[in-house]
């Protein structure tokens, strides 16, 4: 039932090398309740782990690491112009993104090439380019891992904020997301306002796009900033945008006025402020480290060029952390979470 001292480089896109104690893979609901029956009686601690994409391993993890497979798209009608989308947790995120477009439904383009799984998505509230998950979601399956039962949460129940749900607070490791569901569109205005997809459309000369041709241009622009976690270990956007007071985006503002700073919807007492600008005015875009270091065209992402700890990485963070704390006076907080 589990493997021993199993290697999880494979498993996270930085590529740390780190092994699990135990680990095993799950397909079904069933199977992930005969895994949890000899965990709780083990009282071993557990990891669930999806894609990988969010993670960092700082050391081996001495417990069970559980990889979620559950696989599965459908599609149901819920009214003339509106279709649920349902997926099994353990699909890769892009994969069902092309799967929707393939099916004509509108919703979740701008999302294109996010990695990770789909079971991470409302866990994250993942978002790019103008949407988030919270926009297009229906609802979710959950195993409650104290009973074995099924939950069913809401768009309300799982209480979405920025990259944050009740699963990474209140609900933290006390349940298994195993199937999500989405509201999609038949027919719906593209929103390409956000970012560069304009511009990257023109480029394209495109005048008239189509649902694909969003897509791609989100794409295009995802490949030319980020790093493939295939080429450079990486797990995406590290840090958080941050929300400061109105008062210290003023004072930005006034030393920076270039500084990129974006109002809050609901929210008239706070800004929030671009990380990767922040960092990059402190001078560590594309700073290299021996054998990781900041991206040189994307200050948010840290990467590993090979065979650096996750020690490493977290200390580079914490640098990171720290010079934009003294130069700014704003405190980062990261993304990815610290294993």
């Amino acid at each position: 039932m589990f493997k021993v001292d199993y290697s999880l480089k494979p498993f996270n896109t930085f590529g740390i090398e780190v092994k699990a104690q135990k680990f095993a893979r799950f397909s079904s609901v069933e199977e992930l309740n005969n895994l949890f029956q000899e965990i709780k009686a083990q009282s071993w601690p557990f990891l669930i782990l999806g894609g990988g994409s969010n993670v960092l391993f700082r050391d081996d993890f001495k417990g069970v690491v559980l990889r979620n497979e559950m696989k599965g798209i459908s599609y149901s009608n819920l009214n003339e112009n509106e279709v649920i989308a349902t997926c099994g947790a353990g699909e890769v995120w892009h994969e069902f993104v092309l799967n929707t477009i393939s099916e004509g439904l509108y919703g979740i383009e701008n999302l294109s090439l996010i990695p990770g799984s789909v079971g991470a998505s409302p866990m994250q509230n993942i978002g790019a380019y103008g949407v988030e998950i919270k926009d297009v979601f229906h609802e979710l399956k959950a195993y409650h891992i104290a009973t074995g039962e099924i939950h069913t949460f809401n768009k309300e129940a799982c209480a979405f904020g920025y990259r944050e749900s009740v699963f990474k607070r209140a609900l933290k490791n006390q349940y298994v997301i195993v199937e999500v569901s989405f509201i999609l569109k038949k027919k719906a205005e593209l929103n390409t306002s956000y970012g560069a997809i304009n511009d990257e459309l023109k480029q394209a000369g495109i005048d008239s796009p189509t649902l694909k041709d969003v897509s791609d241009a989100v794409i295009r622009i995802r490949q030319s900033k980020l790093p493939n976690p295939a080429e450079i270990g990486n797990a995406g956007s590290f840090f958080k945008n941050p929300v400061v007071s109105n008062s210290l985006a003023e004072k930005i503002i006034r030393a920076y006025p270039e500084a990129p700073v974006y109002p809050l919807k609901g929210d008239e007492n706070h800004k929030k402020l671009a990380a990767g600008w922040l960092i990059e005015q402190c001078g560590l875009k594309g700073l290299t480290l021996e054998n990781h270091g900041v991206h040189k065209k994307q200050a948010l992402v840290l990467v590993n060029y090979g065979s650096a700890t996750g020690n490493e990485i977290f200390e580079l963070s914490s640098r990171v952390i720290g010079e934009v704390k003294e130069k700014f006076g704003v405190e980062l907080e990261r993304e990815v979470n610290i294993i």
